[in-house]
């Protein structure tokens, strides 16, 4: 029971923190219903912190430093975040636990340098020598190196080609922005205009990191060891020789190419939720508009620094940036999560939560806004949502599955064309393979990955059974009144079916990992109506419950991005992994087998007492391999969510057995 596992003292104690305490299984879910209720914002949504590893909040002070924009109270709580960060070995991590990063730790050093810390300091120390350990920060990543450039540390030769003539590409072109993902256009555009004028950042310190290299950068020639396949090697060549004839591009050309790009970021700045509605897009953007002489008291230019700020978490001591924001994603689980807490529909506190919360998403449906996803399936009416509070031109796949399944088991009628515009939107987003991308649909150039900028292997958005999953979560109830997504169901099963792993569980491309992804499979099937004795379904069961731990929880790392062969396994449990694992045991129909009851335990023994729990662990990736999150709410409401599904079922089973006898 919940309060008996309260590490206080006496009775009275623990009636002073948690005053309206039940034990048990019910007064476990009303404790973590009641403070999620408590954290809805007014207009009827949640949002929560959304965090990344430091290079984020690194970029913010180099960014003020490359504008020469500095805010020393701002900066000074900024650097006390990074200072806290700092691994023992002095590097910084791409997650909590993580290995270090060299990439990562060259952006603290360098802020935490820039912000006045000294060189000699112990924190700077350990940080320097870790980094020319690893080869020195010639070995950083691409984005870092740009960075480098633009602070005059490195030359631009150590950076790859990206000439702003790429907006003048054809479609037939090898290379087109149509066929990179959002998030790689919305950052190459302004980009490319920074490294084809090789645009200088202001520094007014003039602060460098020379003492990071291990061999002078003018004379580094190793910037691209990275590159090792055929492909990746031919490709380079390509991409220096372009760079030798730069000068060669006529000045027409270039403004031509510029004034495009211009006119493309400008178009979709997207307010005062910025460009792409990610930092490192409405960063590059900012500085692109500073470059081209924009004053700084231009309207637009206002509004571009006040997205970037608005990213910001300042608390009194410290501050950091975050990558976004969540609220149609974190507001679209929390209605799940709820609805399955009152499934009767019976208490009006809830209800009203619900009802303010469905009806703010509704007013967030994108419909007749011009999209990028346009591009692919140009006759395709809109019907989706962003994933942050505005970003019209990139609706998301999966965050529109969630609020319209919210939507759908509301059952009012006042949400029916919404869900009905959202489907049609949800079956013409299916990619050729069976499969559902984030964003756009067939975005499956794979060579592109082998370009010296796609160093990350993240430049495209191709289908993942994750997304997948919860696209026939939303199409198969609606199939009643759409005869015609049978067939797009059928083919997605197909596709998951496939995508499945020899072990019995799916990839989770959007949440750590694969304890995710087989929840997110799961929970499709059972919407779909597949038999529990289905093979796939019982692979995928005796996955799960194998990967369970000793004390009843799961637990999965972000290692297992790195090394699958550690996949559904962790050095502990965790809320948000305990959770998922038994909402997906749930869907596969084993209510009461020992391994749900086990994972129910544990989750109320690790109740807090303000009715969550907490985990420490980033439990997403933006990048898998080189970019985590840390979703604030998952640790909140997917436990209420596993909780109340496990009651529910267990009272209809009970139900059942009672009609029986």
């Amino acid at each position: 029971m919940l309060i008996k596992n309260l590490l206080c003292a006496d009775q009275d104690a623990i009636d002073a923190m948690v005053p309206h305490a039940a034990t048990g299984l019910d007064g476990a879910i009303e404790l973590a219903k009641t403070q999620l209720l408590g954290l809805q914002n007014q207009p009827g949504y949640w949002v929560f912190e959304l965090e990344a590893d430091c290079t984020i909040p690194a970029e913010y002070i180099l960014m003020m430093h490359y504008l020469d924009e500095i805010d020393p109270q701002l900066q000074a709580k900024i650097a006390n975040f990074l200072r806290g960060q700092q691994n023992p070995d002095g590097s910084y991590s791409l997650y909590k636990g993580g290995a270090g990063d060299i990439s990562c730790t060259i952006k603290a050093y360098y802020a935490l340098k820039l912000a006045g810390d000294d060189i000699q300091s112990p924190l700077l120390t350990m940080a320097g020598e870790w980094i020319r350990a690893q080869g020195g920060a010639a070995k950083a990543n691409v984005f870092t190196r740009i960075m480098l450039a633009m602070f005059e540390q490195v030359p631009w030769r150590a950076t790859p080609f990206i000439p702003v003539e790429i907006m003048l590409l054809p479609k037939w072109f090898p290379f087109h922005l149509d066929k990179v993902s959002y998030w790689s256009r919305t950052v190459m555009v302004p980009l490319s205009i920074l490294c084809s004028y090789k645009v200088k950042a202001r520094n007014p310190g003039k602060i460098g990191v020379s003492e990071l290299f291990l061999i002078p950068p003018d004379q580094e020639t190793n910037y691209f060891s990275h590159v090792k396949t055929p492909l990746g090697k031919t490709i380079l060549i390509l991409d220096r020789l372009g760079q030798c004839l730069e000068g060669f591009i006529p000045g027409g050309i270039r403004r031509k190419a510029t004034a495009k790009a211009h006119d493309w970021f400008m178009a979709r700045l997207n307010g005062i939720d910025g460009l792409g509605a990610i930092f490192t897009a409405m960063v590059s953007a900012y500085e692109v508009m500073d470059y081209l002489g924009v004053s700084a008291d231009d309207p637009q230019r206002r509004i571009a620094r006040a997205a970037i700020d608005k990213l910001l978490v300042v608390k009194p001591d410290s501050a950091y940036c975050q990558p976004c924001v969540s609220p149609i994603w974190d507001t679209g689980l929390a209605a799940l999560a709820l609805q399955e807490v009152d499934r009767q529909a019976s208490d009006p506190q809830t209800q009203q939560a619900l009802a303010a919360a469905l009806h703010w998403l509704a007013g967030k449906q994108l419909r007749d806004e011009p999209g990028d996803w346009q591009i692919q399936r140009p006759n395709l009416p809109g019907g989706g949502w962003a994933f942050q509070f505005g970003n019209s031109y990139y609706p998301d796949v999966d965050d529109t599955a969630v609020v319209a399944v919210a939507m759908l088991q509301a059952h009012d009628q006042t949400f029916t064309e919404n869900i009905q515009r959202a489907g049609v939107w949800i079956a013409g987003m299916q990619s050729r393979n069976g499969g559902y991308g984030a964003f756009d649909a067939d975005n499956t150039y794979y060579y592109l990955n082998q370009i010296p900028f796609a160093d990350h292997g993240a430049l495209l958005d191709p289908p993942t059974a994750d997304v997948s999953g919860r696209c026939i979560m939303l199409l198969s109830p609606l199939v009643k009144q759409n005869p015609q997504y049978q067939a797009v169901i059928d083919k997605c099963i197909a596709y998951l079916r496939v995508q499945q792993e020899n072990d019995g569980c799916w990839f989770g491309r959007w949440g750590t990992n694969y304890i995710y992804g087989t929840w997110s499979v799961l929970y499709g099937y059972e919407a779909a109506g597949i038999p529990r004795k289905d093979p796939s379904i019982r692979k995928a069961v005796l996955w799960l419950k194998a990967k369970q731990r000793t004390d009843g929880g799961w637990g999965e790392e972000n290692l297992s991005y790195h090394d699958a062969s550690v996949r559904g396994e962790a050095d502990n449990s965790t809320a948000f992994h305990t959770a998922l694992a038994i909402l997906a045991l749930l869907s596969a129909g084993e209510t009461d087998s020992p391994a749900v009851e086990a994972g129910v335990q544990h989750l109320l023994k690790t109740q807090q007492a303000d009715g969550f729990w907490h985990d420490d662990s980033f439990n997403a990736p933006g990048f898998p391999k080189f970019f985590y999150l840390k979703y604030h709410g998952y640790d909140k409401f997917f436990p209420l969510w596993a909780l109340a599904r496990y009651r529910n079922q267990r009272h209809a089973g009970s139900m059942r057995l009672a009609a029986d006898e």
